[in-house]
């Protein structure tokens, strides 16, 4: 109970802290880009993804595919932030902007807006985001490794705390929920793609399979899953799918990605 509390509590003030404090790019590890973006119908059309990922790299950010196996030290996905590429409407014009977000949803950052009148779309595309690059190559980005410090620095009197006071035992009446083998626990692994709410999980289709929506808890979403809602929770280092199913709670383990 004591290890829930802390880890409860950590949640609580990375949040605040969150959300209290002007963010720059500098404070985070690495990028996340995702397998396709919304103005596109297929993944990496137009290569603009590998293009993404070749001037994040060049610009001095660490970064990663979102089906990449990402190595521990970026696990955290709190640390990260998240790319997307936009596309606003112009007459003969095309027009493109980056955002670097948190995994809150939280715009960081957001380019000029390339533009091009180029008419092959290959070519402009890869003209107009070539060109909203160019503020992000103002930034110098230098990863500073504040905003893990400061978080930390701001939980320890807490914890201090914690381990002193007495814990109050507590007789849990909830049922425990019942843990079912499914094709979802079972399927290969999930990989999460942000959106304007949260996420939405597609497997190697690529198809979705789970739409997440963010709450105040960087490790609980809302989920849906077809028809049915529920809740997707971290727990030991695993996620689950919890819901009701008449008038049992069910939990789905899921291998996710994000």
């Amino acid at each position: 109970m004591k290890k829930q509390f802390l880890l409860l509590l950590l949640l609580v003030v990375s949040y605040s802290y969150s959300q209290s404090q002007s963010q720059s790019v500098n404070d985070y590890k690495a990028i996340i880009i995702p397998l396709k973006y919304d103005f596109l119908n297929g993944e990496n059309q137009y290569r603009l993804n590998t293009l993404t990922k070749f001037n994040l790299n060049k610009s001095g950010f660490v970064s990663f595919y979102a089906s990449e196996t990402i190595p521990a030290e970026y696990n955290e996905r709190c640390s990260l932030l998240y790319v997307d590429v936009v596309k606003e409407n112009g007459f003969l014009t095309t027009k493109l902007f980056i955002t670097l977000k948190d995994c809150y949803g939280k715009i960081i950052f957001q380019s000029i807006t390339g533009k091009s009148k180029e008419k092959e779309y290959q070519v402009a595309y890869t003209e107009a985001l070539n060109e909203a690059f160019k503020s992000v190559y103002d930034l110098q980005y230098k990863y500073n490794g504040s905003l893990a410090a400061k978080v930390a620095s701001a939980i320890q009197p807490e914890v201090v705390k914690a381990t002193q006071a007495p814990v109050a035992v507590v007789k849990n009446t909830v049922s425990e929920p019942v843990v079912v083998n499914t094709v979802l626990a079972n399927s290969n692994l999930l990989y999460a793609q942000p959106t304007a709410t949260g996420f939405q999980l597609i497997d190697s289709t690529p198809k979705v399979i789970m739409k997440l929506f963010k709450t105040s808890q960087p490790n609980s979403f809302i989920a849906i899953k077809d028809t049915v809602q529920g809740s997707l929770i971290l727990k030991d280092n695993q996620w689950y799918f919890e819901y009701y199913q008449n008038d049992k709670l069910m939990s789905e383990k899921v291998a996710v990605k994000f």
